[in-house]
């Protein structure tokens, strides 16, 4: 991929794709969520609920440079009215080239239709404004 910024061109070797969650590889997801900080506030060390998050979500993409997993969003979608993007993590090393924003993107493109909903970490309550997200105040959890 190439990305053009005035003069220059920055090449970028990771790549986007849409993966079945069951097909993922648990320890290489959690390596992502443990370098984006997002592992803070998921159950990590609960190996087998997060192994169920991955496979029970039905829209996955990831961001891979080379074979590495660097990127993950994971939502909830029925495609047609919303979709839920549960989780965004990005490896700490890969953060702020782009890769956040083109998996939001990605996800859009899966379901075009659909709005998308999500609940922002406190750190990152400044960067969805600045990405075209609008601030919703009527968001309600029920913890189990």
């Amino acid at each position: 991929m190439t990305l053009s910024c005035g003069d220059w061109k920055l090449f970028v070797t990771w790549t986007i794709e849409r993966e079945n969650g069951a097909d993922l590889d648990v320890d290489e997801v959690l390596g992502v969520y443990r370098s984006s900080g997002l592992g803070e506030r998921r159950p990590i060390a609960d190996e087998e609920r997060f192994t169920e998050m991955v496979r029970n979500a039905n829209l996955i993409l990831t961001c891979r440079d080379a074979d590495a997993l660097v990127g993950i969003a994971r939502s909830v979608s029925d495609f047609c009215y919303v979709t839920y993007l549960s989780d965004i993590a990005v490896n700490r090393e890969y953060q702020r080239s782009g890769i956040g924003k083109a998996l939001i993107e990605a996800t859009r493109k899966q379901a075009p239709r659909a709005k998308i909903v999500l609940l922002s970490a406190p750190a990152a309550t400044g960067y969805y404004p600045h990405i075209g997200f609008s601030r919703h105040d009527s968001a309600w959890v029920l913890a189990p």
